[in-house]
């Protein structure tokens, strides 16, 4: 597949080059000694209190997402953006949200269209490339509250969702939002979706591809010239899904059209903004190509870290309820703020 990487005009090669060579990240506890386990136990057995105050957006079209608040007058506002079928309710949701809150933040934690239990009324569903969503979030944030720093942090798809909105709108992003983080990204998303259908990952394929069924069943019932119920006979794997239902409810024309329009490494090179993308090398959900070296080689605003271990947007720390990944955050935001 042709890769596009949008080099922003202004952006010009440096000799520091933020690629990050070793990792900070301390590594998991003990028995959590894989991929799996640190993924799955965090996702269970950690997690933060929080009370979001809920609001329901109207967006442009006429549709909705619901979004979470935790408001405490603060100049500086953190939005957060959940991974495939997640929630503002997620584990890694909660604990952002709190560690931010806790440290002088407000806090946005959104939910993309159709993710916080009602379906969504118009025929558009979300997905790893929809931008315009996330650009409508932050305009009603400014425009809520007069922040003079807005952070945006990502998780999984959430991250990629970040990273697009950063690098496809480059210069015209609010002034405001001065920063991007994005963990466990499939920024290359063909070859993530290859490496989901792998036989360790059976779990966690069956656990998405069942939930987006319903969700394309239930706009069968309500747009039923846009999706044919009739094409679930022809999914084997997430290509076809893609083929059948992503790509027409994206105004693709192709599944290969709809790869690169999802995939966040084909326009993180065009931001004006810093971001860090932190992958975990034993993420069994990622491959190589979703950490793109190469643009953090030429790039003065994109920084890449691959810890060793971390797992799916786990990254535990041994005795904490929180994750480093709230620690790590909060740590370059603050670095980029200040410089």
């Amino acid at each position: 597949m042709r890769r596009f990487y949008n080099i922003h005009p202004d952006t010009h090669r440096i000799e520091s080059m933020p690629l990050i060579k070793k990792s900070s990240y301390p590594g998991a506890p003990f028995y959590q000694y894989n991929g799996h386990l640190q993924t799955i136990i965090p996702a269970l057995l950690r997690g933060s209190q929080v009370n979001y105050e809920r609001e329901r957006f109207t967006t442009k079209d006429d549709d909705f997402v619901d979004l979470d608040w935790i408001k405490g007058g603060n100049k500086n506002l953190v939005i957060l953006t959940h991974g495939l079928e997640g929630n503002s309710g997620r584990t890694y949701m909660r604990n952002g949200a709190k560690w931010f809150s806790e440290r002088n933040w407000d806090v946005l934690a959104w939910n993309c269209r159709s993710c916080s239990g009602e379906i969504n009324r118009a025929k558009r569903l979300y997905s790893h490339g929809e931008i315009e969503d996330i650009g409508e979030v932050v305009e009603h944030a400014l425009n809520t509250q007069e922040y003079e720093s807005i952070a945006m942090v990502g998780y999984s798809m959430g991250g990629n969702v970040t990273m697009k909105y950063l690098g496809a709108n480059g210069k015209n992003v609010p002034s405001a939002v001065k920063v991007g983080v994005a963990f466990s990204s499939p920024a290359d998303l063909y070859s993530s979706t290859i490496r989901l259908e792998k036989w360790d990952n059976y779990l966690y394929n069956k656990r998405f591809l069942r939930s987006l069924k319903e969700k394309m069943r239930q706009k069968s019932e309500k747009f039923p010239d846009l999706v044919d119920i009739n094409d679930f006979k022809k999914v084997n794997n997430w290509d076809d899904f893609m083929r059948f239902f992503y790509a027409p409810l994206h105004d693709c024309a192709s599944v290969e059209e709809f790869y690169q329009y999802a995939s966040a490494r084909n326009f993180v090179g065009g931001t004006d903004r810093p971001i860090l993308l932190v992958n975990a090398l034993n993420d069994t959900l990622l491959t190589p190509e979703c950490s793109p070296v190469d643009i953090a080689e030429n790039h003065p605003l994109f920084h890449l870290e691959n810890p060793k271990e971390g797992g799916h947007c786990g990254f535990p720390l041994a005795g904490e309820v929180h994750s480093w990944a709230e620690v790590r955050a909060l740590e370059f935001i603050n670095e980029q703020l200040v410089g």
